[in-house]
Parts: structure tokens; C-alpha cells; sequence
């Protein structure tokens, strides 16, 4: 089966009247899988091809899903079939902006979808924030899940407290990894370094903190649940936090009211723990949230060489609902803490030159995923968006753009009538500049290795976070 070569399309279109419209999307996680994946699904004749910087697929599925969370990365069935697509073909190991420009595939492709997702976070802009001790939940995520750039992070897991600024997925998933039994996480496809690293962690403790109150959280039910029942860790919150709330979200959508409600029921519940004191056992891992808190220095430790806590405003809220603003009331509090993860946000950066760019919202400038002023030019998922939703959400965002892609076929805005070369003349300007890709079959190499070694350990796969390692499996 041709998997990565030419398309069967190329004679096609080099000797029947209607070419077949080639399509290049750049970034192989959910928004370019699913990008594909519509337009192959709804145009019969179309050829897409897929671009990736780093030689193994899949982007956030494989680098941002939890590691305790192996049916959310199931939808990577789907994408494999989507690749193994006679229409399709993937090119891993390829940097578009620097290995390829994006003007050079406009001249290669009838249309370019930019899909490349949010490879920067959000800053917190408070004097001590590069103190050692302080990372960026992208990092530590990027760590455990084995995402080649954070290998070497080496987080300081020495202290008792950590401290997860933000009260979104992210952050709950980090104090999960934090404070989860090893034998639930030694059967996961978590790195083998951070398994290490985490066996010896002395982490008893994480707080996380929001500007804003409970009705404001960003996290789920679901995902608050999995905290709430965490083997062996308690919650703590405070129900002076949720006083009047029941009847403040009496009117409020179904998901919020139902998170609310768990939030409190959690707050009144009496521990169990008591008993456990009674009985001698060791006090139990615990967590809590904190509200209305917002960060104003991370201070220094007394030799000045890392963080030992964070200075937070106290805020009140200003509006209600998703637009309330958090104000400082004057008032600060210190909280002790050796180790402090920020988790504001993802935040997207510019490609290429040639593409518009609005740095303010950290997105390309678009219309239905339409690039502004540039025919011929799409965007999808967080790029398009901004870093926010689950993959159901950039499943909709990626057809949306798709559809925009076929509606332009469909009506003659992109003129197919210019043969285009797609690949081939990628992989000539590819060469010349000492690139080679990685294939779809070549990628399957990868992961039969990984699985492999995932066995040995009793893990559904170890993950292999060297790209210098990957390509000496598939002999590159």
C-alpha cells in the first residue's frame, strides 16, 4: 500500500482535464487530522497531505492527554486510518516556516490549512516567575507525556507544597499526576524518567489557584470527580467559599450547576481521615482550591536561588458569570511553596512571514478559518480559535474550516485549473536543504517499538523522547 510517496493523482493530473485538488495541512495533531479527514470524507477526489515537525503524529493526543486517560487518546484510531487513506500521506520531521515556507507550499498545493496548534503558554508577567522551582504547566505536561523538547526539565519534586496557578483541565491534571498512587500511574504510558522522578517526590500537598470564585472555574465535572475520588488524597475546600452559591446557580446551565453543586457537597462532606489519625496511619496527600487570589511575586528563598512561596492579591469580583473581573481588594497573603506550576493558558505563535498574524490574541486573523487576505490560505483548531475546548471542540472548529475549504472548491474560488506538484516538489526543495521526512509506515515502526518496550514494563507503550532515537529505528 502506498503510504507517503507520490499520490496515484499525480499522472491524473498531468493528463486529465480536471486535476485533482491538492490540499497540504501543517500539524498532525487533532485539528489537522480531523481538517483532513472532512475534506477526504466529502470530496472524492481530493489529495491531502499532512506535515509535522516532530517525526511522530497525533500533536496534543500523544503529548497533552493525560497519561490515566487512554480513552481519549482512542480517537488516534481513527487518525491512522485517516493516514493509511490512499488520498492521504503524512511527512513527519518537517518544520514548515523553516524546512519549507508556506509560500513555497502555496506553489505546491492548491490550498494550505495551517493547523499547528499553541506551541508557547501564556506568561505570568510577575517579577520571580523564572525563579528555578517555577514551571509552566506546558513544560511539566510536556515532561511526563514525553514530549521530546521538556525531556530534560528535570522538575524539583522536594518540597511538600505545590502551588497550580489556574483552575482549568490542566491544572487538575497536573495535581493528579502530583498526588496519584505509582502503582495507578505504572500502568500508564507515562515516561519512564518522570515515573522515576515522581517514586521519589515528596509532594504531599497542592493548592490551586484562581483569580475568580467557584462559578468561574474552567475545569469540568468530570475531571473535579476523578480528583474528589483520588486514592489516598483528600479535599480540602473551605464552604466559607460557596456561602450563597446554591441559589446563585439555581438558573445557571446544567454543567455549571451540577459543578457547583459537587464542589460544595465536597466542601460540607466531614473527612474520613479522622479515623485513619486515630488508628496511627500516616495523614494522607491533599489538595485544595483556593479563590479570588491572584499572583503578585513568586519570592525568592533566602540565598536567592529558588522559590520558597508566592505573594497573592485578594480580589472581589466585578460582574458575574463567564465576565466577571477580578479586581484587587489591597489585601495580600503569602503562601509557602517549593514548587509553583502555571497553567493560564497555551498561547499560539506566528509561522511564517507570509502569514497574518494577530500577536494581541495569539491567532491567525480569519474568517470560517478563511485566512484573512490571503486566497487560498485556511487555519483550524487553536490557531484558529485560541487554546480553548476539548478535541470534540476542534473536531467542529476543524470540519467548520473544512467545509470552507470544499465550499471554495465547489465554487471555483480555487482555481484547480493549475496542476500543482504537492509532494513532489516539496521533497525536491526537501533535499536541497538536507530534510528527510518521515512516513506514515515509517511512524508505524516507531510505535511497534514502543508498544514493545510498553510490554516489557507491563505499560500499554514506553514512549521513545529522543528524535535522534526514532530516526535510528526507522533507519534515517
Amino acid at each position: 500500500m502506498r503510504r507517503g510517496r507520490d499520490h496515484p493523482g499525480l499522472r491524473r493530473c498531468l493528463s486529465s482535464p480536471a486535476p485533482a485538488p491538492r490540499v497540504c495541512v501543517v500539524g498532525s495533531g487533532p485539528a489537522g487530522f480531523y481538517t483532513a479527514q472532512h475534506i477526504l470524507k466529502h470530496h472524492g477526489g481530493a489529495l491531502v497531505d499532512i506535515y509535522e515537525k516532530l517525526p511522530v503524529p497525533f500533536g496534543l493526543v500523544r503529548f497533552g492527554v493525560a497519561p490515566d486517560h487512554p480513552e481519549v487518546k482512542n480517537v488516534t484510531n481513527t487518525f491512522t486510518q485517516t493516514a493509511r487513506s490512499e488520498r492521504c500521506a503524512y511527512y513527519g520531521n518537517v518544520t514548515v516556516g523553516r524546512d519549507v515556507t508556506v509560500p513555497e507550499l502555496q506553489q505546491a498545493y492548491h490550498a494550505v490549512v495551517l493547523s499547528y496548534g499553541a506551541e508557547d503558554n501564556r506568561v505570568l508577567g510577575i517579577p520571580g516567575e523564572n525563579l528555578p522551582g517555577v514551571y509552566t504547566a506546558r513544560a511539566f505536561v510536556g515532561w511526563y507525556n514525553g514530549l521530546p523538547e521538556n525531556r530534560d526539565l528535570k522538575p524539583d519534586l522536594s518540597c511538600e507544597t505545590a502551588l497550580i496557578l489556574g483552575h482549568g483541565n490542566v491544572a487538575l491534571d497536573i495535581a493528579r499526576i502530583l498526588l496519584s498512587p505509582l502503582q495507578l500511574l505504572r500502568k500508564t504510558d507515562i515516561t519512564d524518567s518522570s515515573l522515576a522522578a515522581l517514586a521519589c517526590s515528596k509532594v504531599k500537598r497542592v493548592w490551586l489557584v484562581g483569580r475568580r470564585g467557584p462559578l468561574q472555574v474552567a475545569f469540568t465535572i468530570k475531571e473535579l470527580r476523578e480528583m474528589i475520588n483520588l486514592p489516598g488524597a483528600r479535599p480540602v475546600l473551605d464552604p466559607a467559599d460557596f456561602t450563597g452559591l446554591e441559589s446563585a446557580v439555581k438558573d445557571a446551565p446544567r454543567p455549571r450547576k451540577r459543578l457547583t453543586e459537587l464542589m460544595i457537597k465536597t466542601a460540607l462532606e466531614k473527612p474520613v481521615e479522622v479515623q485513619a489519625a486515630a488508628a496511627g496511619a500516616a495523614a494522607p496527600r491533599e489538595w485544595g482550591l483556593k479563590f479570588q487570589r491572584s499572583p503578585q511575586e513568586v519570592l525568592p528563598s533566602a540565598d536567592g536561588r529558588r522559590a520558597r512561596g508566592v505573594r497573592l492579591a485578594l480580589t472581589r469580583l466585578e460582574g458575574s458569570g463567564d465576565s466577571a473581573k477580578a479586581i484587587p481588594t489591597g489585601a495580600v497573603e503569602e503562601l509557602e511553596c517549593g514548587l509553583v506550576l502555571s497553567s493560564i493558558g497555551y498561547r499560539s505563535l506566528p509561522l511564517d512571514p507570509a502569514v497574518p498574524f494577530d500577536s494581541q490574541r495569539g491567532v491567525i486573523p480569519n474568517s470560517s478559518g478563511r485566512v484573512q487576505g490571503v486566497p487560498g490560505l485556511y487555519c483550524s483548531g487553536w490557531v484558529k480559535r485560541g487554546p480553548t475546548g476539548v478535541i470534540i471542540t476542534t473536531m467542529n472548529d476543524s470540519f467548520d474550516t473544512a467545509q470552507s475549504v470544499l465550499e471554495d472548491l465547489q465554487g471555483g474560488v480555487l482555481d484547480i485549473s493549475p496542476c500543482r506538484e504537492g509532494f513532489r516538489l516539496v521533497e525536491s526543495i526537501l533535499r536541497s536543504r538536507g530534510v528527510r521526512p518521515v512516513s506514515f509506515s515509517d511512524w508505524e515502526k516507531i510505535d511497534a517499538a514502543e508498544v514493545a518496550r510498553g510490554k516489557a514494563a507491563g505499560k500499554p507503550r514506553e514512549k521513545i523522547v529522543d528524535p535522534e532515537e526514532m530516526l535510528q529505528i526507522i533507519g534515517h
